[in-house]
């Protein structure tokens, strides 16, 4: 669970009453986002009151983090312990999460030009970290945002489950990207051509959405927590939790497709993926994202999408 900026509890809240009768003496409210309410417990603890209902595969997700939890990692990573059903909201019991975010959003702080050697040592710590994991069946039961069905029924490869993701989600809003992609329907036909013809590769957890805020740091840079699995949490080749890293770390910053670049040559030098690899999977990261959050250049991630393609090698050939 994230460490949140700490917001002070109004006295009417109901909820600190009702963590003092389950024996927590020290409860402070810490923060609040779209998902519901933080609760700082204690002990190394937190509450999570949900304003919404969770995602249907929640118990699978649940199951995720105690998948991962028992492999010995350099940082931490949530897990849940509890879950209760208080008069039809749900709450959850989970780990309180340390450290300090890497950096705000880029959509928010403009990144330098030159790139962090700090913040790239932490980058390959994670990866190297989350490629130890193995994927598990829970891992491949959940459903990536956007679709309708988990990313690997009916599949026996990563390569041809994210191949499927691929076509669904073009047929979604596709004619919405193809305004402003050129050749939009043929650089699909590459993209899903070139991810069915990459070589075999080993199965591991994937993040899905390593942005700097998922990344939070000790007061000197170490990586010691991991937050925010589920965007597009999955089983799958470690090399795409690589080349989504490096395009997400800075999406909207002046320097932005510098240091796509910058970071893609890093992981392929330093973790010995393919630099094709990594570029078919930028290209259908943006093709299986592009209209989570709006369908036109209005909004800033499908902005992205589109202009993530038009630069692609695979996609754009």
């Amino acid at each position: 669970m994230e460490n949140h900026p700490t917001v002070e509890a109004p006295l009417s809240d109901s909820w600190l009453a009702h963590f003092a009768g389950r024996g927590h003496t020290d409860v402070r409210r810490i923060g609040a986002g779209v998902e519901g309410v933080v609760y700082r417990l204690g002990e190394g603890r937190v509450a999570k009151v949900w304003s919404r209902r969770p995602p249907v595969d929640f118990d699978f997700l649940r199951q995720v983090y105690a998948d991962i939890a028992q492999h010995p990692l350099p940082f931490c990573t949530p897990e849940i312990f509890d879950v209760e059903d208080h008069e039809g909201v749900l709450v959850t019991y989970e780990r309180e999460l340390p450290g300090v975010a890497m950096r705000a959003d880029s959509a928010h702080e403009d990144y330098e030009r030159k790139l962090s050697t700090q913040h790239s040592a932490a980058l390959l710590v994670v990866l190297r970290g989350l490629a130890s994991v193995p994927g598990t069946d829970a891992m491949r039961q959940l459903t990536v945002q956007g679709d309708d069905r988990p990313l690997w029924q009916d599949q026996d490869c990563f390569r041809n489950a994210l191949a499927a993701l691929v076509a669904r989600a073009a047929a979604r809003h596709g004619a919405a990207l193809a305004t402003y992609v050129p050749d939009f329907d043929a650089g699909v036909e590459r993209t899903q051509k070139a991810l069915r013809s990459l070589p075999d590769a080993p199965v591991t957890v994937i993040h899905g959405d390593l942005v700097p805020p998922n990344i939070h740091l000790d007061a000197v840079g170490r990586p010691v927590s991991v937050l925010d699995f589920g965007f597009f949490t999955t089983a799958g080749d470690p090399a795409f939790e690589a080349a989504v890293t490096a395009v997400v770390w800075d999406m909207y910053g002046p320097h932005a497709g510098k240091h796509a670049a910058e970071l893609t040559r890093l992981f392929a030098d330093e973790l010995g993926y393919a630099p094709a690899t990594l570029t078919v999977y930028q290209a259908a990261y943006a093709l299986t994202t592009y209209d989570l959050f709006g369908r036109d250049d209005s909004d800033g991630h499908f902005r992205w999408c589109a202009e993530l393609l038009r630069r692609n090698a695979v996609f754009s050939v």
